[in-house]
């Protein structure tokens, strides 16, 4: 059975092709909505996990002929609730850091979908050198197991509790650049 004949009537009256509007709708909104919710907190699988369930309850609500605005927003409304939903069922209380992020979001990230906060990141990494470009790759890199922090500051040389000191200096430096190179492209 086509994905289409569980589509609202109001969705398949305004497009013969709803089949090809949902795969724009993902198409369009599914990096934001991932960057989204694991700026919320989630970890990759279960962001991936809700952000199929966000698109789904747009199906099922018939929302992808709204305009763009519209459909971001309750997008991101939608990824937010599930988000929730899912710490509840799994214990978590993040309410006051889903608020924060949730206004982090819309006043950094929202009109890109964080595109432009990512490049700032980026040219501010290529910044770093030495022990804090090392140790931020160590810990933060996609190949690294995360949480050997005792083995990274072996690697580097230091003790563990200078491994925590260089971390928090160097986020705070990327902290200021990313600010800084936002400004500057406002």
């Amino acid at each position: 059975m086509r994905a289409s004949a569980h589509l609202p009537s109001r969705l398949l009256a305004t497009d013969p092709e709803p089949d090809a509007q949902l795969r724009r709708l993902v198409q369009r909104h599914q990096t934001g909505i991932w960057r989204y919710l694991r700026a919320l907190g989630a970890e990759p699988q279960t962001a991936e996990e809700l952000l199929q369930d966000t698109f789904v309850v747009a199906w099922q609500r018939g929302l992808v002929d709204l305009g763009e605005q519209p459909v971001r927003a309750f997008l991101l409304r939608t990824a937010r609730h599930l988000y929730l939903k899912h710490c509840r069922a799994h214990g978590r209380r993040t309410a006051t850091l889903v608020a924060f992020v949730d206004r982090s979001w819309q006043r950094d990230c929202a009109e890109d979908d964080g595109e432009g906060w990512l490049q700032a990141l980026r040219d501010c990494l290529q910044q770093l050198d030495g022990r804090a470009r090392t140790a931020v790759q160590l810990c933060y890199g996609a190949t690294t197991a995360r949480g050997d922090r005792d083995q990274i500051a072996a690697t580097l040389g230091i003790r563990l509790n200078g491994l925590k000191t260089l971390l928090q200096r160097t986020r705070a430096l990327l902290r200021n650049c990313i600010e800084h190179k936002r400004e500057m492209d406002a």
